[in-house]
């Protein structure tokens, strides 16, 4: 509220100005970031207020808007329904969050020809307070699976730059590893993600080992390579067995991962079990899927199968954009 000091004007009349409006809460999705550990420890987000009204029928400025990075996959949830917000599947997609407040009204806008010193004026509105969980889901053509210490992280490592740990114990992964898979020359060059996600075992649907926190990572992939080893030293008698709890671990989980396009590989083929190998092959050529012979440590299989996965993943990919 305020007035102006001016001659035959009653009381200088009214000029006070109207109040900024506040900043929004923006939340942004981008290539450049790819985990939420910023939220965290920074949970709380507020964006800035505008400024009061001035003199001179002068509108206070308004609040800068606050823009929250979060990585390409992220799934926005409103906290107390559970309802899915917003889905950031692409890159450079911007959702305001929460919405800020508008300024008020100052005096001016009070004044009639009747009431020309207006004392009335409006007090700003609030902004809206919101409380999210975020869940990320990461985006990957390929999703390979399997019991721990079947060569997973190996082949990535092999197929891809990527550098994820590699040991000869369970559970080596502890978290979804992604390679960049590149095949072809230049300028006809293509390109797959595959992403290592850890190892499963029977009960993972119960909490047991890493249980299935990260079985959500392959929910968008197009292609499942469930790798099985043929080897003696998974001191698994049956490579069969181990194929199908692995499958049920995913039905389990459910989410429709048993009914995505699937290949079976046989890992560590140059020190496998005969048995187990011909047991391999012919289940999967009774369930109609793709079959391929590997080994990560010699390379024996691996070009082979890298091509082929890209071939699938093109076909897949042309299926979809139909």
């Amino acid at each position: 509220m305020a007035f102006r000091r001016e001659k035959f004007v009653p009381r200088g009349g009214p000029s006070g100005g109207d109040g900024g409006r506040g900043g929004d809460i923006i939340m942004e999705s981008s290539q450049r970031h790819n985990t939420l550990m910023y939220f965290r420890y920074n949970p709380e987000h507020k964006g800035e207020r505008g400024e009061h009204g001035m003199g001179s029928n002068c509108t206070g400025r308004e609040g800068h808007d606050v823009v929250l990075k979060v990585p390409v996959g992220t799934q926005l949830y409103d906290a107390e329904t559970g309802e899915l917000v917003h889905d950031f599947s692409h890159p450079d997609e911007r959702v305001v969050i929460a919405k800020a407040g508008r300024g008020g009204r100052g005096n001016q806008h009070f004044a009639t020809p009747t009431h020309q010193a207006p004392r009335e004026y409006e007090l700003g509105k609030p902004g809206e307070e919101r409380v999210y969980r975020l869940e990320l889901k990461v985006l990957a053509d390929v999703g390979l699976v399997g019991f721990p210490n079947v060569g997973k992280s190996t082949l990535i490592s092999r197929i891809s730059a990527a550098k994820p740990k590699i040991a000869d114990y369970p559970f080596t992964t502890l978290q979804p590893n992604l390679g960049v898979v590149s095949i072809g020359e230049a300028p006809y060059e293509e390109s797959y993600v595959v992403a290592d996600i850890p190892g499963l075992i029977e009960g993972a649907h119960t909490g047991a080992g890493l249980g299935v926190q990260f079985l959500r990572h392959i929910e968008r992939t197009r292609l499942l390579a469930h790798l099985v080893d043929v080897s003696d030293a998974s001191a698994r008698p049956d490579p069969v067995e181990d194929f199908k709890v692995i499958l049920g671990e995913l039905e389990s989980f459910g989410h429709g991962l048993t009914d995505k396009p699937m290949i079976v590989i046989a890992s560590k083929a140059d020190v496998a079990n005969p048995e187990k190998l011909k047991k391999l092959r012919a289940m999967a050529k009774r369930k109609k899927l793709d079959f391929y012979e590997i080994s990560a440590v010699t390379g024996l299989g691996i070009d082979k199968l890298k091509y082929a996965i890209g071939a699938r993943v093109r076909e897949l990919r042309e299926t979809a954009a139909a």
